[in-house]
């Protein structure tokens, strides 16, 4: 059984292809003109898949044909070429072609995950005592749409982390409009918050209690933390690497952006391959 729809796994993985190198069947290099096959990229983006939706182990989700080392080696490539970022960019604005970006309206918040095994983006979490963790800063548009993401150890303040959640959503959306109004916790109260805003040209909407009792429009990034918080590689990140651990965050957030494409696509539009079930897993 596949760990995400056809309808959602397909379409991602035609831009992704799309986006990969050309690498010949054969190394061309061996000195007797041939060699074993190299293992199809899409065998290894569907284990990576797996391993993102599952949290597994590259152990436990190689086969016979894909060592799990080659997942490994193949997920470095794919991540030092910027992949995820450029798939997740193309999944925003397939979103604004058809739906529409609601970019008047931003929301910002941090979350705090797992990571057992340190690496680049861990550090000491305050929130469970002082085991390793991960920092996740997301800023979404009106309907909760992930349009930037930030990573670092679980010990960085959330205020610390807004200016490169800013600039992330820029790179993957073009310029935020001007006097876009982005709503944040009460974490952001302060004067370096309030100068990063400015800064950039956008009002803060600081709650002045704590959630849930003042949640405002905030609550779409709320959402959208727990719909990334659904990927166990997301939810449990064992990834020493901080450009693998960033693959796969955006990746994640391609995910989130081309199954709300499709919830909201469908009401509007028909093609041959839509989903007939109202939930995507």
């Amino acid at each position: 059984m596949p760990v995400v729809p056809s309808s959602l796994f397909e379409p991602l993985w035609e831009q992704f292809s799309a986006l990969l190198p050309e690498r010949p069947e054969f190394d061309p290099s061996h000195p007797l003109g041939c060699h074993r096959r190299r293992v199809p990229d899409r065998m290894v983006f569907k284990l990576v898949v797996e391993a993102l939706v599952h949290g597994s182990g590259y152990e436990r989700v190689a086969t016979a044909d894909c060592s799990d080392w080659t997942i490994r080696n193949r997920l470095k490539q794919w991540s030092n070429l910027g992949l995820a970022h450029e798939l997740h960019r193309i999944a925003l604005t397939a979103y604004d072609k058809m739906i529409g970006l609601e970019l008047s309206e931003l929301s910002v918040d941090g979350c705090h995950t797992k990571a057992p095994c340190k690496g680049d983006k861990a550090g000491p979490s305050p929130v469970d005592r002082a085991k390793q963790g991960l920092k996740r800063s997301t800023l979404v548009d009106g309907a909760g749409i992930p349009l930037g993401l930030a990573s670092a150890g679980a010990n960085r303040h959330d205020s610390v982390l807004l200016e490169p959640t800013i600039d992330a959503a820029g790179r993957q959306v073009g310029s935020l409009p001007t006097n876009a109004t982005v709503h944040l916790d009460s974490a952001y109260d302060g004067k370096p918050s309030r100068r990063i805003l400015d800064d950039h040209g956008l009002i803060g909407e600081i709650a002045r209690v704590p959630a849930p009792i003042q949640v405002g429009r905030r609550w779409v990034v709320e959402r959208t933390q727990s719909w990334m918080n659904g990927y166990g590689k997301i939810r449990r990140c064992f990834e020493r690497d901080g450009r693998v651990i960033d693959f796969y965050l955006y990746l994640a957030a391609a995910f989130v952006t081309v199954r709300a494409l499709i919830r909201r696509a469908r009401k509007l539009y028909r093609w041959p391959s839509r989903p007939t079930a109202r939930r995507l897993g």
